[in-house]
């Protein structure tokens, strides 16, 4: 097992466990490149499932080349803080023979996800009616785009282009600002998370009829799934959703504010708040001010809300404003980079960097596990794989080897 000593170094709660891993005997078949898929499969993976990458001979993975940097080896940082615990068999599917492989492997598993353009595993020969011919139990997700079936379906989806056409661009950045896309991939990681749990769901429902079924999970629907203030908002005024930075439709103040030295976040969010925040800037004239009285009051004139505000915050550091909102009982917070959220005490103690043992790199930084859980904390037992490193291994577990093996080498079953 791979040394990880973030699972040596948990605290208390969530020490390593003896138990099984939640998904510990599931088999996943991830024929899925770059972020979605492999997210997904990682996730399923961190959580005991027998993760097999299936991977393009000679190239792999797209993401191993991507980023503008180089690691030691030849796979990016990005790949390795997405594909651990997992292990990779390189298998050129446009063959029979990698084919015949392939449907060994459908045989044995009981989750497949696959990301290619709607249309290419059925020109493959490899879409769901096909294994579920071969797999009746087999739990299939298609991740894409925009989906499976309607007018966009046939088009290339990206998280860019799924933040554009889902509404997200449109309300992300500043009111005369150019457009701006949310600084990580909404689309793309959220598609994974949704895809998680449309395939956990229906694997217990597996467990009860032994029929699996197809899942459709794309970034278009993903991203518009986290629209619920904006179409709230404007299915409940009929207001066209808008740009407003930091700023929030449902509460007042609630933004980031400008201090002597730069900014911080806050939020007064109810009456209760709005007069603590009155009194600790010792403006408490500001509480019955006719234009900010009421929470509807204070969205309506927003920009003269926070620009009284900022001549208070003006006269203090953000952090100096952060400790004395806080002790008040005001929300409120630093903006941090990424490294100083990852070095924070706060980060440190959640553990959400964690340290991967790896053939080539040594030691690699992995973002660390986002829920914690008590009984059964995941873990780290295998290091982000080589291309094709379990090739063999899992040809042996098949039982594939001798002249049947020959036999697929030669039909190109491992050769690009």
């Amino acid at each position: 097992m791979t040394k990880t000593p973030i699972n040596d170094a948990l605290d208390d709660t969530h020490q390593r466990s003896s138990k099984p891993l939640p998904l510990s005997g599931v088999r996943v078949l991830d024929v899925s490149q770059v972020m979605a898929g492999p997210y997904c499969c990682m996730l399923l993976a961190d959580l005991g499932a027998d993760v097999i990458k299936i991977e393009p001979p000679g190239t792999g993975d797209q993401t191993r080349g991507a980023m503008g940097f180089k690691m030691k080896g030849s796979d990016s940082m990005g790949f390795l803080n997405m594909n651990r615990n997992k292990r990779s068999l390189t298998l050129n599917l446009k063959t029979e023979a990698g084919k015949k492989v392939f449907f060994e492997l459908v045989k044995t598993a009981d989750i497949l996800v696959e990301n290619y353009r709607p249309g290419v595993m059925k020109k493959l020969g490899i879409d769901y009616p096909s294994l579920q011919a071969i797999n009746p139990g087999l739990v299939y997700a298609s991740i894409s785009g925009f989906g499976q079936t309607g007018p966009w379906a046939d088009r290339p989806g990206f998280d860019l282009m799924a933040q554009a056409m889902s509404g997200v661009m449109s309300v992300t950045g500043y009111p005369d600002g150019p457009p701006v896309k949310a600084g990580v991939p909404v689309a793309d990681i959220g598609c994974a998370l949704f895809a998680v749990y449309g395939i956990l769901s229906a694997y217990i429902g597996k467990t009860k009829t032994g029929e699996g079924q197809f899942i459709d999970a794309s970034l278009f629907d993903s991203a518009l799934a986290f629209s619920i203030w904006d179409t709230a908002q404007y299915w409940g005024t009929g207001v066209e959703p808008y740009k407003l930075g930091t700023a929030n439709h449902m509460s007042a103040p609630y933004q980031a504010m400008k201090a002597s030295d730069g900014y911080f976040v806050m939020g007064a969010t109810n009456q209760k708040l709005w007069k603590l925040l009155c009194d600790k800037i010792e403006h408490p004239e500001l509480f019955d001010d006719a234009r900010f009285k009421t929470n509807p009051l204070r969205l309506a004139n927003r920009l003269e809300l926070a620009a009284e505000l900022e001549k208070s915050f003006a006269t203090k550091t953000a952090d100096e404003w952060v400790d004395a909102l806080l002790a008040a009982g005001i929300p409120a917070g630093p903006i941090n980079t990424y490294p100083e959220a990852f070095d924070s005490e706060h980060g440190r103690h959640r553990k959400m960097r964690m340290e991967i043992d790896h053939p080539i790199e040594g030691t690699v930084p992995n973002i660390g596990f986002a829920v914690k859980m008590n009984g059964t904390p995941q873990q780290v037992y295998r290091h982000p794989p080589l291309l094709g490193e379990h090739t063999s291994e899992l040809l042996a577990e098949l039982g594939i080897e001798g002249d049947e093996l020959k036999s697929l080498e030669a039909g190109g079953a491992f050769a690009p």
